[in-house]
């Protein structure tokens, strides 16, 4: 089946129609960037110009930067205050005359990774970690989602949200050296650990491609893999949420 998949990031919007069978993406992906301020408003309009630009005319899947609940945003994330409460996927549909699915990038990251991708047939607990503008996270048992996980919102020991010590943005703004972000990015992992007693754990987001260069800082014992859908993974997920939820 072939839907479109967007990925709505703090830094950029990336959409392309996806083989949701096998996570193909079948056309080029499209970036536009996430608008400043990203009111709901300004986003929608984002959201309205990626479809014309595929001509699309069936339903949407959309991975969405902060927990969603039945189509509402119930935390403001990384984007801006106005979101919270807004039902996201009435508010697309509304300005794109299509129906959408909207779920946590996160999430629809894993939902690709787990069922194509890196924690395929895997058994036990997965956890997904998206890495970028914050920490996203998605929570699987036996392949199957246990929605709305927020690792990035645990406190950190000196009291701060912790992905506001360890996210790709945090690195780039104080001029991290890989080694000296990879050494706090092993406190998230070493909490994941102790908490959840992971399987597997996968690192997705735009720093996972560098896994290679800082793999060697992190001391956590447990399994670590890079999404095999890089940074498309939400793309895909939300095409195959859309064709799950929708169709």
């Amino acid at each position: 089946m072939k839907i479109l998949g967007i990925d709505i990031g703090g830094s950029g919007i990336k959409a392309a129609i996806v083989d949701t069978k096998t996570g193909e993406l079948i056309t080029e992906r499209h970036r536009i960037a996430t608008p400043k301020p990203a009111t709901p408003d300004a986003v929608a309009s984002v959201i309205k110009e990626m479809v014309d630009h595929f001509n699309w005319k069936k339903a949407v899947g959309c991975s969405f930067p902060t927990t969603i609940v039945n189509g509402k945003c119930i935390h403001s994330g990384n984007l801006s205050e106005k979101w919270l409460n807004v039902k996201v996927d009435k508010l697309f549909k509304k300005e794109c005359k299509l129906p959408f699915y909207v779920s946590n990038d996160a999430d629809l990251a894993g939902v690709a990774e787990v069922n194509l991708g890196a924690g395929k047939d895997k058994k036990g607990v997965t956890i997904v970690i998206t890495i970028g503008t914050g920490i996203g996270s998605g929570l699987f048992y036996n392949g199957q989602l246990i929605p709305n996980l927020e690792l990035g919102k645990m406190l950190h020991s000196d009291g701060k949200i912790i992905e506001f010590f360890t996210a790709d943005s945090v690195r780039k703004k104080e001029e991290l050296s890989l080694k000296q972000w990879a050494f706090r990015f092993d406190t998230l992992l070493n909490y994941t650990r102790i908490v959840f007693s992971p399987s597997l754990i996968i690192l997705g987001g735009g720093i996972s491609k560098k896994y290679d260069e800082f793999k060697e800082y992190l001391e956590t014992d447990v399994e670590v893999k890079v999404a095999e859908f890089r940074n498309n993974a939400g793309i895909v997920g939300a095409a195959m949420f859309a064709s799950k939820e929708g169709i």
